[in-house]
């Protein structure tokens, strides 16, 4: 695919790149495309500041490394400043765009210790329209040990932030605090997304580009939070170590008006390689699965059980139904890595490559899940076989980690992937880094408190969904997996394992399905459910991966309009948190020229009621939508010839 990239610098910027100039006395300022946004690194790297628009988003905070097993780093002094300008359109393969602007001036700072001169540090710097983002680089073959970074975010005021705590999984609720208000004992997870008090900037904290290092966590300490890095269970240091060199993550503070202009950004994918060769063969789409709505230990194995999903998913035009924990031989339920589970062989009684066929020739693709444990120690021999049956991608869980031997374990399952021509669906899963763009076969991941703990717990609310477009979706893609069909609200809902309840009515299970990032997206319920169901026809005729994205309106936790394109078609997702019937006023002026019919479905009388209308509309007009308590509508506009 690089080789397709259409560079767009001009030839005076790309003359710029690489260019090494003197370093200067003072602080080096690297200043995004549209002089907006700038990062500023202190002549002796120990910190760094970040702007927008003259305001002050991250104040003074610190750079550098903490080394395990040889000397700190003494006083740096800046050598010399490299100076890069790059412009260009990277084509995306199923993904929320068709193409991502790669926009940004950079710079790259060369320091040298001034107690030991061979000694030196690398900072790379980008600045770009929304957002900054820096790392560290040692070059040389000599091994490198760390037992953390000293690095900081230091946000300038007391910002009100939405946050989670760092948890294994990643499967917790985001909440609201000052910065202040924050425990100094508790670990939080990225993104971070905060709004100045002036309300003229919101900025999410992440991090990008984790091949060969280990993922972090955010602690509160003084006014900042410091990167924590996770650290190999049992293995109290190093945190960190390399064969030879260093290149850490990306530290990232991704900049926007509002918390909502920061969902189409591309920049965390920006930071990671373009893929390499031909993903074309990646297909998104739609899955029926069998998990949600049955036992928690599973589907126990049959092959008329699984016909039936097949059958299903070929009516409903689905390309792939995946099939959950059970299906292989000594297989235990779905949460134990058991020493007498093969996942090379199917269970007693079901002919996986018989099933193969038979879902091939309804049009439908399989595939299956299995326990990381499983995966990791014959990676080659689980792939091969899967590829031999015919499978179409795998659902690896319960990882739970995202230390170094984690993210290498990751890098490794999706090339492995890849070349056999296997989607990748992870779950139990780190928060997303930008591994997706280039591996596009790694099509979704959890990390994120989904559905399925409908099934166990009430923290799914009308809120949590309401907060993970503007927090955890700012990352990558996340498999939320949506479509309960028992809908309700917070004061109807119980808790039930098998065919479980949502806290929320159809008509914003439907709007999940445009508001909620997924090139593999699950339909989560029994076939029965669908059964001549109000709002199914519009699960069958949405896509899941998109050629633009749009933010329209919404406030963090309490409501989002988003409308997304395909083709010339476009479709809008409403969704409220509120505890009374709402009415949206969607202005349609992101439309091109023309009449368009509008095809909208909206909360009916009750939680499982839908209603279905049409209009025409034009650009210069707006459509009303009327969302019930934690209500949701959608809408397909099709241009009229």
């Amino acid at each position: 695919m690089n080789t397709r990239m259409l560079t767009l610098a001009a030839a005076m910027l790309a003359a710029l790149n690489g260019a090494a100039h003197a370093a200067p006395a003072g602080p080096v300022t690297v200043t995004s495309p549209d002089g907006k946004a700038a990062i500023r690194i202190a002549p002796d790297g120990a910190s760094y500041t970040v702007t927008r628009g003259g305001e002050t988003v991250i104040a003074d905070s610190p750079l550098g490394l903490e080394f395990d097993g040889s000397p700190q780093f003494g006083a740096l002094e800046l050598e010399k400043v490299g100076r890069t300008a790059v412009d260009r359109k990277i084509p995306l393969v199923a993904t929320k765009a068709s193409v991502a602007r790669d926009h940004y001036r950079g710079a790259t700072l060369a320091f040298r210790d001034r107690t030991d001169p061979a000694r030196r540090l690398l900072i790379d710097v980008r600045a770009y329209d929304d957002g900054v983002a820096f790392r560290y680089r040692i070059e040389g073959s000599a091994p490198v040990r760390l037992r953390g970074e000293k690095t900081a975010f230091v946000p300038a005021g007391d910002p009100a932030c939405l946050i989670s705590e760092a948890q294994g999984a990643h499967e917790v609720q985001f909440t609201r605090h000052k910065l202040s208000e924050l425990s100094d004992q508790q670990g939080y997870d990225v993104p971070v997304v905060c709004t100045m008090p002036s309300g003229n900037t919101t900025f999410a904290i992440t991090q990008a580009y984790l091949d060969g290092y280990t993922g972090a966590s955010l602690r509160h300490e003084g006014t900042g939070l410091h990167v924590q890095l996770s650290g190999i269970p049992g293995r109290a240091a190093p945190v960190y170590a390399s064969q030879g060199g260093l290149r850490t993550a990306w530290r990232v503070v991704m900049l926007g008006n509002r918390p909502g202009d920061l969902i189409a950004s591309n920049l965390v994918g920006n930071l990671n390689p373009a893929p390499q060769g031909d993903f074309s063969w990646v297909k998104p789409g739609k899955a029926a699965w069998d998990w949600w709505s049955g036992p928690l230990a599973g589907m126990k194995p049959d092959m008329a059980a699984y016909r039936r999903y097949i059958d299903f998913a070929a009516a409903s035009g689905f390309p792939y139904y995946l099939i959950d924990a059970g299906w292989a031989l000594g297989s235990g339920g779905c949460c134990d890595a058991l020493p007498t589970t093969d996942i090379t062989r199917a269970a007693e009684g079901i002919d996986m490559p018989a099933l193969v066929r038979y879902a091939k020739d309804k049009g439908v693709g399989l595939i299956l899940w299995a326990h990381w444990e499983h995966v990791k120690s014959r990676m080659d021999e689980v792939l091969d076989t899967y590829a031999r049956w015919g499978i179409k991608g795998v659902k690896i869980d319960f990882m739970g980690r995202d230390d170094q031997d984690m993210v290498d374990f990751y890098q490794r399952v999706a090339a492995g992937t890849a070349k056999r021509h296997l989607l990748l669906d992870l779950h139990a899963a780190y928060i997303p880094a930008g591994l997706e763009r280039t591996y596009p076969n790694f099509i979704t991941q959890e990390g994120v408190l989904g559905a399925e703990w409908d099934k166990m717990k009430k923290t799914v609310t009308p809120e949590h969904n309401l907060m993970l477009p503007y927090t955890r979706m700012l990352a990558g893609p996340m498999d939320y997996t949506p479509g309960g069909f028992r809908n309700g609200t917070p004061g109807t809902f119980q808790v039930r394992a098998v065919l479980p309840f949502t806290q929320n009515t159809r008509g914003q299970e439907l709007a999940k399905y445009v508001v909620y990032d997924s090139p593999l997206q699950m339909v989560s319920d029994d076939p029965d459910a669908y059964r001549d169901a109000p709002g199914f026809d519009f699960i069958r005729r949405v896509p899941t991966a998109w050629d633009e994205t749009r933010y329209l309106a919404g406030e963090p936790g309490r409501d989002i309009v988003l409308a997304r394109r395909l083709g010339k078609t476009w479709y809008v997702g409403a969704m409220s948190a509120d505890d009374a019937a709402t009415t949206k006023q969607v202005a349609l002026d992101f439309l091109p020229a023309g009449r368009y019919r509008a095809t909208i479905w909206e909360d009916g009388a009750t939680p499982n009621d839908v209603k279905r209308r049409e209009q025409d509309v034009t650009a210069k007009g707006g459509l009303t939508l009327t969302l019930a308590p934690a209500g949701g509508a959608t809408v397909i506009l099709e241009r009229k010839q």
